[in-house]
């Protein structure tokens, strides 16, 4: 094999690896699902352990950009990965683009379904809005979510 050749492959194997390791590095909508599955029966269980779990992000309800949040049927913020959005009121946030998504967050979640939301909202530790969606539902006096970014 000529060196060319060789050197063509090595990069193309570099590419290709460094491709898979990004994609790792934030979470997937299948996860996200997954994530807001474990969340709902977390909280039918036992609600209070489950807001502090997904507070602190234990027991798997952080991972990498995904995380858990609940609010009670009012807005206010019970759970978030971002200690200062804590007892703030969803309804009264819009992203970067002026969509009112606590609102259709709020409005949207149903018992017993996973509704979607899209919009724009920093990634953890970041202050640029990103793209992304949210999949969201009702657990008795609570709405929660897990989002993921695109």
């Amino acid at each position: 094999m000529s060196h060319a050749a060789t050197l063509a492959i090595s990069l193309l194997s570099f590419l290709l690896f460094s491709s898979a390791l990004s994609a790792q590095q934030f979470g997937s909508a299948q996860e996200a699902r997954a994530m807001l599955e474990r969340a709902v029966a977390a909280l039918k269980v036992d609600q209070a352990a489950a807001l502090a779990a997904f507070n602190k992000g234990t027991d798997g309800f952080r991972d990498r950009d995904l995380y858990v949040f609940c609010n009670s049927l009012d807005g206010t913020s019970l759970a978030h990965a971002n200690p200062a959005m804590l007892g703030g009121n969803l309804n009264e946030l819009k992203d970067a683009n002026g969509k009112a998504f606590g609102k259709e967050i709020m409005s949207s979640a149903r018992e017993g379904q996973v509704s979607s939301v899209a919009y724009a909202f920093p990634r953890p530790g970041e202050s640029q809005p990103a793209a992304k969606e949210s999949y969201v539902t009702r657990i008795g006096d609570l709405v929660c979510g897990v989002g993921y970014y695109k």
